[in-house]
């Protein structure tokens, strides 16, 4: 490894954070609200850029594999860290409390300890929302579009950062990708908070809501979410964003390049798609003849739903906890199922789950016909068999992590319903579960011990588990 480079690299994404929390500050001073709480983040990540900066003087400008999952799995415990210094500083919350908000944010998971939502300073607010905003592409991938300037190559940052088994690249030079995936993501970004702006909402609730959505992250700063909105037009346009977060953000850049053929033949965009229609359409029937809501409602509702916790946003515009008990067996599969690779959502991806229905259908096929040759084929090309073990070796490993998970929480007293979802809604970067974590619930009444342990999976599943699993197995440490 090269500990100095790591260190500069960890110093920048320190001074990256810290210096993002310029932009509450000023929204501080200009709401007449105190500017205090953002000082001491600011101030620390300065001071760790210019430590990192300092120790990193001569050192090699060669990033290995193990220098990108050390950097990646540290820089991610590093920013929740420097972002939870605003919650404390302002009184909001204690360490713990503000350690596991802070960790939602960058993971973009969405649960919260907040019980009075409404009753933060608009600054703190925002700041919640921009937490995520920075984690849902990443800080990583931020970071690495500039690190040429530094004369450091990005190539294993990028591999242990970005989500999904297959990694999609828009440009040979991977800095080059990263900066089109953000320049796609800040325009998306605009384009939702200027139409949410139209439809009534008003402006700074829209960009934070505008954050949120494309992060897939869900805070919101009503404590009745989306569902605070009485719009139609505001509900449906935030079921689109979502959509196109949980949507591998290669493809808004093939759109934006007029390469819609080829978005439309992805396959996994097939899948993504089917899956979504295959939840809520029965969903629909169910509310619309069990509940007896209007068909128009019950279709926005069921919809709403299914695309939150799919892309693994979390908004919410109605409890389902109330829904008829059928379908809350398609919603704990939702917390499960995440958005395309390649996007912002968690889960365990719907690439993942093509690619391993497809295998199971080989598998079949080959009973049947042992000496017929029947590979895994992706995109018209057989998919290599390291591929298929990871993503096998990656079911393993959250479905062991999620039931550790439910284990500590049921330990506490909770009941089975709520001790899957808060571990399954952890690990998949979700938000709401279901019980006493439902979407009209927080995390506030967990135990200190447990949100440690909750917010330990958040980060498993925001680095898709390998990254955080590596540094914990004695050999990468190892020469």
């Amino acid at each position: 490894m090269n500990p100095r480079l790591d260190v500069m690299i960890l110093g920048l994404l320190a001074g990256l954070v810290g210096l993002f929390q310029l932009a509450p500050l000023a929204l501080a001073l200009a709401l007449g609200e105190p500017g205090g709480p953002f000082v001491p983040g600011l101030a620390v990540g300065l001071l760790l850029a210019a430590a990192g900066l300092v120790a990193g003087r001569g050192a090699s400008r060669t990033v290995r594999p193990r220098d990108g999952f050390l950097v990646v799995g540290v820089g991610w415990i590093l920013a929740s860290a420097i972002s939870a210094v605003p919650f404390v500083a302002s009184g909001a919350t204690g360490p713990v409390d503000a350690w596991f908000e802070a960790v939602s944010g960058i993971t973009t998971t969405g649960s919260t300890i907040l019980v009075d939502i409404e009753a933060q300073s608009a600054s703190l607010l925002f700041w919640r929302s921009m937490t995520q905003w920075i984690g849902g592409m990443g800080i990583i991938v931020f970071t690495i579009a500039i690190l040429p300037l530094l004369g450091v190559g990005g190539m294993q940052l990028f591999r242990a950062e970005v989500p999904g088994p297959v990694t999609d690249k828009i440009a040979p030079r991977v800095t080059v990708t990263a900066r089109y995936l953000w320049l796609v993501y800040v325009g998306l970004t605009a384009i939702e908070a200027l139409l949410l702006r139209a439809f009534g909402m008003p402006a700074l609730e829209a960009v934070d809501h505008a954050f949120t959505t494309m992060a897939t992250g869900g805070f919101s700063p009503k404590a009745a979410s989306i569902g605070a909105y009485d719009s139609p037009l505001i509900r449906v346009t935030v079921i689109v964003f979502m959509a196109l977060a949980g949507m591998n953000f290669v493809l808004h850049f093939k759109a934006f390049q007029g390469r819609l053929r080829d978005v439309l033949r992805d396959e996994e965009l097939r899948w993504y798609l089917a899956l979504i229609a295959l939840f809520a359409i029965p969903m629909t029937v169910v509310l619309a003849l069990v509940e007896q809501q209007p068909l128009g409602r019950a279709a926005e509702d069921a919809f709403f739903t299914v695309v939150s916790l799919m892309t693994t946003t979390g908004y919410a515009t109605a409890d389902y906890e109330l829904w008829p008990l059928v379908t809350h067996g398609p919603i704990i599969l939702l917390l499960i199922l995440g958005g395309m690779a390649g996007s912002t959502g968690g889960g365990v991806k719907t690439l993942r789950t093509l690619l391993a229905f497809r295998s199971l259908r080989a598998s079949f096929s080959r009973m049947l016909h042992p000496h017929a040759v029947r590979p895994v084929v992706y995109r018209g090309r057989p998919v290599p068999g390291p591929v298929m073990e990871a993503i096998w070796g990656f079911f393993a490993a959250y479905i062991t992590l999620a039931v550790l998970g439910m284990l500590v929480v049921n330990m506490t007293g909770a009941d089975l319903v709520t001790s899957w979802s808060a571990s399954l809604t952890a690990l998949g970067n979700v938000g709401p579960g279901l019980g006493a974590v439902g979407p009209v619930d927080n995390f506030a009444a967990l135990p200190g011990g447990v949100k440690l342990v909750l917010s330990a999976l958040m980060l498993f599943g925001r680095l898709e588990l390998y990254t955080l699993l590596l540094l914990l197995m004695p050999g990468f440490w190892r020469r």
